[in-house]
């Protein structure tokens, strides 16, 4: 469900992928590569799409590059299963941040940002002001908050990876359906293709 004409697009004009852009460079030997040579190299290095993906959902955009089906126009035969995939879409774009590495996400970043000021306040209430008497109290209030945060980064961790495997699931799910309402004739897959992102400046 990603447009790969669209990816080639946006490594080569948005300044977000540059990163990946210079990849791209590096593997083609040249300077400035047309839109088609990146396109080749999608589809030879897939580790380029996956940097394009991951980008993405850091910034929290899209991989899911196709449009709501019309229900509108369809007859009564495909727009229930037209529905269902337009419910899988906006469900696939919901849990899309749990496809993200854990390791690399804003939650773990949070949960240390939280221990390291928890750590200083900790210091701040036993030298400044002089807590000295009740330090053991203290950083037994510390060691605590360090098991609440590992409890939940876990937590977060099993979160991630049951909401990743659900995204696998749907997204399969999703593509078959999305092909069997093609081959009955009801929709065109190249006109529900959202070829420019309108969340790049």
């Amino acid at each position: 469900m990603t447009n790969l004409d669209r990816v080639a697009r946006e490594i080569k004009s948005v300044g977000l992928y540059d990163l990946i852009l210079q990849d791209v460079r590096k593997i083609l030997g040249t300077r400035r590569p047309d839109v088609d040579q990146i396109r080749e190299v999608l589809e030879s290095h897939p580790q380029i799409l996956r940097d394009y993906k991951q980008t993405n959902v850091e910034y929290n955009l899209s991989n899911i590059h196709l449009r709501e089906i019309p229900l509108e126009r369809l007859d009564e035969e495909c727009r229930g299963e037209a529905q269902r995939i337009n419910e899988n879409l906006a469900t696939l774009r919901a849990i899309e941040k749990y496809t993200l590495d854990f390791a690399q996400s804003s939650t773990l970043v949070i949960i240390f940002s939280i221990e390291f000021f928890v750590l200083f306040s900790v210091q701040y209430f036993i030298v400044l002001l002089n807590l000295k008497a009740y330090q053991w109290y203290i950083y037994g209030l510390f060691a605590l908050s360090i098991l609440a945060a590992w409890w939940y980064a876990k937590r977060e961790q099993r979160t991630f990876a049951r909401e990743n495997a659900r995204f696998q699931r749907l997204y399969d799910e999703t593509l078959t359906r999305l092909k069997a309402l093609e081959e009955r004739g009801c929709i065109d897959k190249e006109e529900l293709w959202i070829h420019e992102s309108d969340e790049h400046v």
